[in-house]
């Protein structure tokens, strides 16, 4: 299993091992499992989640923001050497030597969202331009893109165009609780750990249980730890499932109905 080291000003400050299954918060408040005493830090800033045999870093709507290799991200595959900074604080994520690393097809699908905020311009402006980014919803190379947008003028259409509309969809509850819930993030979690985005109690609950992750042909499913298992109209998830509108999903005692899903055919789960 790979591991973490905390560093703040040249001084190493603590060293962690990730477990498979197991979620590691990050912030300033004593709940956290790693807790950084740094105003620039937020009570809980960010989270690393295991999921299936990657680890994923998601910024928990710190008002700071969370950096990876210098870019300013929401939710991004971790690889060897990824370096983390949360506040004044550098988190480098790295496998051991003598540990195989795994397989990079899944961290080209899903890897970094850029978030482009007036308060942290200038960090951006040290991440290299020319660098495809936002590798969660699909490659986009912003560089390229602003390049042919000075050089060329838009032309209109000859013909009919193919126009990909952004995806909206919805959990809604049936049982266990109350209300919707939009899927409006590109990497969703639901366990019983406190900082899932829905969380659900149990005692055969995984940590995090089930993640959905928005991709440019719809939302998928998958399952990622914990004796309960999802349900998909009442049929046992182990793989990833990609969900149709109208799909009931069950996780242990709540029951909610997906809507406005669009079918396609699933990408592979990572492999417990």
């Amino acid at each position: 299993m790979p591991h973490i080291t905390i560093r703040s000003k040249d001084k190493q400050l603590g060293d962690y091992q990730l477990q498979k299954g197991v979620s590691l918060t990050i912030g300033r408040r004593e709940k956290n499992n790693i807790i950084i005493d740094d105003m620039a830090v937020s009570g809980h800033h960010a989270k690393i989640d295991s999921v299936g045999d990657g680890f994923v870093v998601i910024d928990l709507q710190s008002k700071n923001g969370s950096f990876v290799n210098e870019q300013l991200i929401n939710s991004h595959w971790l690889k060897h050497g990824d370096t983390i900074n949360v506040g004044e604080h550098l988190i480098i994520f790295e496998y051991s030597e003598s540990e195989e690393l795994p397989n990079d097809e899944r961290k080209n699908l899903e890897g970094t969202m850029i978030l482009d905020t007036n308060q942290y311009r200038s960090k951006i402006r040290k991440s290299n331009p020319t660098r495809s980014i936002n590798n969660v919803a699909g490659f986009w190379d912003m560089h390229h893109s602003r390049k042919q947008d000075k050089e060329k003028k838009p032309e209109l259409p000859m013909g009919p165009t193919n126009i990909k509309k952004e995806l909206h969809g919805t959990l809604q509850y049936l049982a266990g609780g109350k209300g919707e819930i939009n899927l409006t993030q590109k990497f969703t979690t639901i366990g019983k750990h406190p900082a899932s985005d829905i969380v659900i109690k149990g005692l055969f609950m995984g940590q995090t249980s089930v993640t959905i992750s928005k991709r440019p042909d719809g939302f998928h499913l998958c399952y990622v730890g914990g004796i309960t298992k999802p349900k998909v109209n009442k049929q046992t998830i182990r793989k990833s499932t990609i969900l149709s509108d109208a799909d009931v999903i069950a996780i242990g005692s709540v029951k909610m109905k997906f809507l406005n899903g669009t079918p396609s055919i699933p990408a592979d789960c990572p492999s417990q």
